[in-house]
């Protein structure tokens, strides 16, 4: 079994960055995709950012793109989330995911078979 922390989160102004890690444990780090997932207050759970197993190829929401990079150390067991320029509109919940079916990155949240509890990002304005 495979079990996802995610960590870094914290209260930031607007403009600000923040970097957010996921480590996992349990087994070799070896999705085939990594995801970052987020849900804002009074919103439904939404993509963010996804990676291949090798780092290669990225996929972001519009919302996101330009702003936040997924990076990924399979040495270290862990991928991460660069966000810049940091909004109101992203304070949320990030939750990371793996999937270990898929090649590409995507966003079908119902495809992603290990989840962590999230970490809380507030970004004031």
């Amino acid at each position: 079994q495979v079990q996802l922390v995610e960590s870094g989160g914290g209260l930031v102004q607007a403009g600000g960055s923040l970097k957010l890690s996921c480590a996992a444990s349990g087994r070799a780090f070896s999705y085939y995709a990594m995801a970052w997932f987020r849900q804002a207050p009074g919103k439904e759970r939404e993509f963010a950012a996804a990676i291949t197993w090798s780092g290669g190829s990225t996929y972001y929401a519009d919302s996101v793109k330009g702003r936040f990079t997924i990076s990924r150390d399979n040495a270290k067991n862990t991928v991460y989330l660069h966000m810049n320029s940091l909004k109101p509109e992203d304070t949320a919940v990030y939750y990371c995911a793996g999937d270990s079916v898929a090649f590409r990155p995507h966003s079908d949240q119902g495809e992603y078979d290990y989840w962590g509890q999230g970490t809380q990002v507030t970004v004031s304005s």
